[in-house]
């Protein structure tokens, strides 16, 4: 009996974590145009600094 109950609650707890987890990324989300524009960026302040330090 007991058994069941913790599965049930075990079960739901995964759920709502998973629906946590699914609802966090798509708040959260960045376009692709945002990401690709960030590693751009940090690509180029990369090669600044290594043309600095030569």
């Amino acid at each position: 009996m007991i058994a069941k109950i913790w599965k049930k609650v075990i079960f739901a707890i995964l759920i709502i974590a998973c629906l946590f987890n699914i609802i966090s990324k798509f708040v959260k989300r960045n376009t692709v145009l945002q990401e690709l524009k960030a590693s751009a960026q940090y690509q180029y302040d990369i090669e600044q600094q290594q043309e600095k330090n030569k």
